[in-house]
């Protein structure tokens, strides 16, 4: 129904105007959007990745000349692969040249600090193979000495004090180092003088294969102190070990020549003959004696 009067209309039309202007200024408030991986933090999932750093090879080598060498694969008598050979030194464009005479081989950079540089040619997925394996080794064979831990208490029986002794002489001569720690309960710290005491005992009891790093410490409500053991110990112990890896590889080698003698036994077959000929020899001269007219007479 249209206004009755031109003032109603006046007003009517400046009131929706008002609404109109206020609900365009209103201010609108718009939240970003974000993706789901750009919320994600920290590191992403799954194993660590490892980043493989290449040495310099081929082109890559910064040097114009270097001594070259190569590895030779020829077993010695032990049945050990020999060393490498060294061709002498070369220049860049001829050792890449060689690398390719000798199969599409690798020419990688060993020692830079050298004068002249050194460098092997070799395939290179066979030379990390080789690397990779000898630090697994190393690793494996490697026993880096830990912290072993004896606790016990500052009024503590002889026959427990006995089994502490035991426990740390043995861990002593595994070469690892260990830490004494007396503890209080309550009133007990009062008492530290004679946790003192019973440190110094025990490190006066040991003293033929140990020795006390610095004085006992008071740590909260316990006293501690490390026994490291003596360098004969270390000795003893490290001469013990090279001994079983001399035994295993004296093993190995003669698994490795035995199983050699299975393979090819016409090999046998000649060492039984020698041994049997050097036999009958010293029996005869067992029988006949050796003099000089024996050994005209038979040679």
């Amino acid at each position: 129904m249209a206004p009755s009067t031109p003032l109603k209309a006046l007003l009517l039309a400046s009131s929706c105007t008002g609404l109109s202007a206020f609900m365009h200024t209103a201010p609108v408030s718009f939240r970003p959007v974000t993706s789901l991986a750009a919320q994600r933090r920290g590191r992403p999932r799954g194993p660590v990745r490892t980043i493989e750093i290449k040495p310099p090879m081929n082109e890559e080598i910064p040097f114009d000349e270097f001594r070259v060498s190569v590895p030779d694969f020829t077993k010695n008598p032990n049945g050990q692969v020999s060393k490498d050979e060294v061709l002498g030194i070369m220049s860049k464009a001829d050792a890449i040249a060689k690398a390719k005479e000798l199969g599409g081989l690798d020419v990688i950079l060993i020692n830079e600090n050298s004068v002249p540089p050194v460098v092997k040619i070799v395939d290179y997925s066979k030379y990390r193979y080789e690397k990779e394996k000898k630090a697994k080794d190393a690793k494996k064979n490697s026993k880096s000495s830990e912290v072993k831990e004896v606790k016990m208490s500052y009024k503590i029986d002889v026959h427990d004090y006995g089994v502490r002794i035991k426990n740390a002489s043995k861990f002593l001569k595994q070469g690892n180092r260990v830490k004494c720690t007396v503890q209080f309960k309550g009133r007990e710290v009062q008492h530290d003088k004679l946790g003192f005491q019973l440190l110094d005992r025990m490190a006066e009891d040991m003293v033929k294969i140990c020795t006390m790093e610095g004085k006992a410490k008071r740590e909260g409500r316990s006293l501690s102190c490390i026994l490291t053991p003596r360098p004969e110990v270390t000795k003893a112990l490290n001469d013990r070990r090279r001994a079983e890896e001399k035994e295993k590889k004296t093993n190995k080698r003669k698994k490795n020549e035995l199983k050699a003698q299975k393979d090819d036994p016409d090999d046998v077959r000649k060492v039984n003959l020698n041994d049997h000929d050097e036999d009958v020899d010293g029996s005869l001269d067992e029988l006949l004696g050796s003099d000089s007219a024996t050994d005209e007479l038979f040679n």
